[in-house]
């Protein structure tokens, strides 16, 4: 066998591997300094699998379906620090503020008028994050959700199918927010409608099994929460909660708990 074909076996051979692999969320690239604000959360029984943005150093926000039962919560993932940093922050018992098991007295589902509930949460941490910690700011108490075709960034750490292993990175892509069709909505568990309800889509661009819970990010702040939870294959219509909808209860949550 000459060096050549060899070669041109080794060739072959990286590009279907690669053209196997295919990142999750659909369509990302790696999020490099973007998205330090990610959280990853898992029942710690299993099977629950979901992301979610930390608000502050002790709050963060994540879909409803995504907890409600004790759930393990991974933060700093993409954090941009040094591995001396790391090391440091071992030595001194902050690493275990990095990963938090959240019992179900510490989730708070938001609720309407009549009582139901709505596929958004807010988890209390057990112990604040340190203040360096990078997080999300909210909008504007009267903001408005983007318009139509407006550009936003979503992001997640999901695999294409239930079962498979999840990405090693928290992964990022734009799409744009679109009209809901008659089928966009959160599981029927839930309470939605076109006040609470957003969709996005753009052609090669998917959220995927354990990407619900994740931001939805424009001009920099939380403007929605990604509810669309597919576990056989990915969405294209990405559906979302509208965070305009619900400042009013973030805050008063957090003040009062």
């Amino acid at each position: 066998m000459t060096p050549s074909f060899v070669l041109v076996l080794l060739f072959s051979a990286s590009v279907v591997v690669s053209g196997s692999i295919e990142k999750r969320i659909v369509g990302s690239s790696a999020c490099k300094k973007d998205r330090q604000y990610h959280v990853q959360i898992q029942a710690v029984q299993g099977g629950k699998v979901c992301g979610g943005a930390l608000l502050n150093t002790r709050w963060l926000v994540t879909a409803s379906h995504c907890a409600e039962q004790k759930v393990k919560v991974q933060l700093g993932l993409n954090n941009d620090v040094s591995l001396g940093t790391k090391f440091f922050s071992f030595l001194k018992g902050n690493s275990k503020k990095y990963e938090q098991q959240i019992e179900p007295k510490q989730q708070f589902t938001f609720k309407d008028e009549s009582g139901k509930p709505h596929d958004i949460m807010l988890i209390k941490l057990n112990e604040d994050m340190p203040g360096k910690i990078p997080v999300i700011s909210l909008p504007s108490q009267d903001c408005k959700r983007p318009e139509l075709k407006s550009k936003v960034e979503i992001g997640g750490m999901g695999s294409k199918k239930a079962g498979q292993k999840l990405e090693s990175s928290v992964r990022c892509a734009s799409t744009e927010i679109s009209a809901c069709g008659e089928n966009d909505k959160p599981d029927s568990k839930y309470q939605s409608d076109e006040s609470t309800t957003m969709c996005a889509h753009k052609p090669g661009v998917e959220a995927c099994h354990g990407d619900a819970g994740s931001a939805v990010e424009y001009d920099g702040l939380l403007h929605g929460i990604i509810v669309s939870d597919p576990v056989d294959k990915c969405a294209n219509s990405i559906v979302m909660l509208d965070i305009c909808h619900y400042i009013e209860w973030i805050k008063d949550t957090r003040r009062k708990n």
